[in-house]
């Protein structure tokens, strides 16, 4: 088996766990101990120093493969001479900031976000942020060429470090002095916070953060780290999980609750009223916290953000830059912008991947949370709702999957494209985005539907999902049946989600 179909993107990805060994993409500690060596040699390249002068630090999620993971890690990296902080439990930013902290050449993270339990992977960074994808291609590709038959674990160049507590403290001071009320020790008394951790990584943030600065966190639940993940999705995108923090909320009186995923790189929340803030509503309140005091600014988003936030954007003297799904995608746009002149304090996708210019452009799912802490805490418990009521809420949404059947599907997928951008190009009604980065979009009109639907490729798999949003109860219906006049045309498609959607 090839190395590089463990890529996803800019992780490594594949199954991990007791009685999947026999799956092609298992991680087995060969393949985990290569790569590391791919990644030693990645450093070494990158810094210029020999590996036994290279320091990295090793975290992971909850999942039930993580210590046999970790220690193949640990063997790969001391056999080298590699100096290892075991950070043992810890959120996937945390493993980021720890390298800039503990002064190291890099970092690796064992997680793979919010996918099944039997999934692992590995995430790694530098001083210079996450890896890009040529990076992980390439420590993939030199992983294969690696030889680790001779592999011993050297205990003495393995530190045990708790670096969690001194992530925890960063952010209580962040919001102390983000509050930076009369009580200063204790900005959140009053306040009552839930914190749903999904049986991930997420419960230092109730325990650790928000408790010791006077937040009741009483009904806080599913903060025990449970690889199992017997619960819910650890996921701010998953319906249940969403239902289930709300239910939380509300039925114990809270002033906010708050929802991460596994490794808490993403987050979302629910306010005192039980409405969710995830997806569009989190791009919005981000938006809001970026741009506060700023003077205007670009915030770019993924290509699935609602009608209402350009101009919502607009009313708080920012822009909206609409670009590519993909964390990476929008943060490397921010990057770019900023790197050009044009000031950009955010990038957001749907997803609930946050990254600030001010915390190094990283994805920080309890960084955005903090912010929004602060930000009730200095406005009120209904500031969040106040300042969200501008925001155009479309009236019915729909997401759909179709495969592509064809081995070609990248060639296939782009020919679909050009064939939509044909066939809605000339009906009255309709209209082409002239902003398209990321797939097709295409508004319709209040006779056709009064909303938009989206068609894009996506990057790794022979999927093209489909996204459309409506002003009108019923408008969705109406702009999935020209819709599937065009669809039902295209013969390497499974169109069995639109042929569901009307039964």
């Amino acid at each position: 088996m090839s190395y590089s179909l463990l890529k996803s993107g800019t992780d490594i990805r594949g199954f991990a766990a007791d009685g999947f060994e026999n799956e092609p993409l298992f991680l087995s500690d060969e393949k985990v101990e290569k790569i590391a060596l791919g990644f030693v040699n990645f450093l070494c390249n990158k810094t210029g120093k020999k590996s036994d002068e290279i320091s990295v630090c090793v975290g992971h999620d909850s999942r039930v493969s993580a210590e046999r993971i970790k220690a193949a890690l640990l063997r790969a990296f001391s056999s080298k001479g590699v100096s290892v902080f075991d950070c043992s439990l810890a959120s996937t930013p945390a493993m980021f900031m720890a390298v800039l902290d503990l002064k190291c050449d890099g970092s690796v993270q064992i997680t793979a976000s919010h996918h099944p339990w039997e999934r692992n992977g590995l995430k790694f960074f530098t001083p210079d942020g996450g890896l890009e994808g040529s990076d992980i291609s390439a420590i993939l590709s030199d992983a294969e060429k690696e030889d680790n038959d001779s592999l011993v674990l050297n205990e003495s160049k393995i530190t045990p470090v708790d670096y969690m507590s001194t992530y925890a403290q960063n952010l209580r001071e962040m919001i102390k002095s983000g509050v930076n009320s009369k009580n200063y020790d204790k900005p959140l008394e009053g306040y009552k916070i839930i914190v749903d951790a999904g049986n991930g990584v997420g419960g230092f943030y109730a325990e650790n953060v928000l408790k010791p600065l006077g937040a009741d966190v009483t009904g806080s639940q599913f903060l025990n780290p449970d690889g199992m993940f017997p619960n819910h999705i650890p996921n701010p995108e998953n319906a249940d999980a969403m239902a289930s923090v709300t239910k939380a909320t509300v039925e114990n009186g809270a002033d906010l609750g708050v929802i991460f995923d596994t490794d808490v790189d993403r987050a979302g929340c629910v306010d005192k009223n039980g409405e969710e803030i995830n997806r569009n509503n989190l791009v919005a309140l981000a938006s809001v916290l970026a741009l506060e005091g700023s003077g205007g600014g670009v915030i770019v988003t993924d290509s699935v953000t609602s009608d209402g936030i350009p101009g919502f954007i607009k009313s708080l003297g920012g822009e909206h830059y609409r670009y590519k799904r993909g964390y990476r995608n929008v943060i490397n746009k921010q990057i770019e912008l900023n790197n050009e002149g044009k000031f950009c304090p955010l990038a957001i996708e749907t997803s609930g991947h946050a990254a600030f210019k001010e915390n190094y452009y990283l994805d920080d799912g309890a960084y955005l949370m903090t912010k929004i802490i602060i930000y009730m805490a200095k406005h009120g418990a209904d500031s969040i709702k106040k300042v969200l009521s501008t925001l155009a809420q479309p009236k019915e949404a729909k997401e759909l999957r179709f495969n592509i059947t064809c081995e070609d599907f990248k060639s296939y997928g782009n020919a679909v494209l050009d064939n939509l951008v044909a066939y809605f190009g000339s009906k009255d009604g309709w209209r082409i985005a002239d902003d398209n980065r990321d797939g097709i979009r295409i508004s319709a009109g209040k006779e056709n539907g009064d909303g938009w639907i989206l068609l894009r490729l996506s990057v790794h798999d022979p999927v093209m999902p489909f996204n459309a949003e409506s002003n009108l109860v019923g408008g969705v219906k109406v702009m999935l049946n020209e819709f599937y006049n065009f669809i039902k045309e295209q013969k390497s498609l499974d169109i069995t989600p639109i042929e569901n959607f009307f039964k």
